[in-house]
């Protein structure tokens, strides 16, 4: 186990705030000198199917201190998920049902291994003590905090003052969160900027419960693509740890510069020192920022692929990229049936009856997610068949074989026939 000081350093490596810093050191120094892992806790509500690397912030942050030698709990909130974390919510959130709940459960069971050690993760669901408590010990435990109190949060001040309502329910999730510390003795709790509310509950609930309380450390919440807004499968701006090889490389080399360090930081596993290093140097233009975002890449798909793949796909991106070429393996469609070439789109009311309108084929082909997705990218010049470029949105496609890019990383071969 390293000394406690040099745990510290790679702690607060990315953190935003820890609190309390010379309580988290003298923890440190008790786990070292008795030579007992300290327990570390981290919730995640399943109320989405699958983890982004927005997700993996905290997931790192647990990888190294499980690498530091402590215990890591990965605490899964199946009962608060069926309440729904109000946290940075204008309005009341719709509450899960259970069936939702677990079966999301499931592939974030399959999904953090790719990051922890199945053989050192510990794995529990918060309905295991929540369901067990009686109505005496819920009342005891709402009893233990101030309507006040949890106005003074930002999100319900704000729906207070707005006259939005607020559910009786949402009061309880930052006592159950905080009831989970208690029931599992955390010593340390990890969560984004927005659980800090959360987190000092848990803090406080611990203390009234006659425990030693936890310290937290926070991390930021992962800027998505687009560098503004936090990493979300509903914006669109996400890079999905199950998504594929290819995706996933691309969107790495998509981002800006300076996203580029923010993920290194976050989620790269080079070692602090390297990481300054390569802050330096791109700081004085020696490192080049399109090798360090290649670096990147290719880290971060070897991660959740293999070297293998990895390397392949690099390979197969400089090729695209690089030499203006296509992919070595490219997705086929093929459209069979009435073609009606002469007659214009406007003109039919089945998307069936044009199925050779090159919107819909986009769409079918998985090129875009709508007609006017497509409509709008062909506006923008940003569609090519067989390397030219399309601008007319009423375009059909004539029987043989075709070629289309969409935007610069997608492609497509589609086959017409009669």
């Amino acid at each position: 186990m390293l000394k406690p000081e040099k745990q510290l350093e790679i702690i607060k490596r990315g953190s935003v705030e820890v609190i309390i810093e010379s309580e988290l050191l003298k923890k440190l120094e008790k786990s070292y000198a008795e030579d007992r892992p300290l327990k570390i806790k981290a919730g995640f509500d399943p109320t989405a199917p699958d983890i982004h690397l927005g997700h993996t912030v905290l997931l790192e942050k647990m990888r190294q201190f499980q690498e530091l030698g402590h215990d890591i709990i990965f605490l899964i909130g199946d009962f608060t998920g069926m309440i729904g974390d109000p946290s940075g919510k204008s309005e009341m959130r719709k509450p899960l049902t259970r069936e939702e709940v677990l079966e999301n459960a499931k592939t974030y069971r399959e999904q953090i291994f790719k990051i922890l050690d199945p053989e050192k993760t510990r794995v529990v669901f918060n309905s295991e003590w929540m369901s067990a408590l009686t109505s005496v010990e819920m009342i005891r435990l709402t009893s233990m905090y101030t309507v006040a109190r949890m106005i003074e949060r930002e999100d319900f001040k704000q729906r207070w003052i707005n006259q939005n309502p607020i559910g009786i329910h949402e009061f309880m999730y930052p006592l159950i969160q905080g009831y989970d510390s208690v029931a599992l003795s955390s010593d340390v709790e990890l969560g984004g900027t927005d659980q800090k509310f959360n987190l000092i509950v848990g803090r406080e609930l611990q203390r009234a419960y006659g425990q030693e309380p936890q310290c937290i450390v926070l991390m930021p919440l992962l800027e998505g693509l687009d560098g503004v807004k936090k990493m979300s499968k509903s914006l669109g701006n996400y890079i999905g740890i199950t998504e594929s090889a290819k995706e996933m490389y691309g969107k790495v080399m998509s981002v800006s510069d300076n996203l580029m360090l923010r993920y290194y930081e976050l989620l790269s596993h080079i070692p602090l020192e390297e990481l300054n290093v390569l802050k330096e140097g791109m700081g004085k233009g020696t490192v080049h920022p399109k090798r360090a975002k290649e670096d990147l890449a290719l880290e971060i798909v070897e991660r959740y692929w293999s070297r293998e793949v990895a390397l392949k796909t690099r390979e197969e991106f400089e090729h695209i990229h690089r030499d203006k070429g296509l992919p070595d393996e490219i997705p086929t469609y093929t459209i069979t049936g009435t073609l009606h070439l002469e007659t214009p789109a406007h003109e039919f009311s089945a998307h069936a009856e044009i199925r050779n309108w090159l919107p819909q084929v986009m769409k079918e082909a998985g090129l875009v997610k709508s007609t006017s997705e497509a409509m709008r990218l062909i506006k923008q010049r940003g569609v090519k068949i067989n390397d030219e470029t399309v601008t007319d949105t009423d375009t059909r496609l004539k029987q043989g074989e075709h070629i289309i890019k969409a935007g610069k990383k997608k492609f497509c071969k589609v086959i017409v026939t009669e």
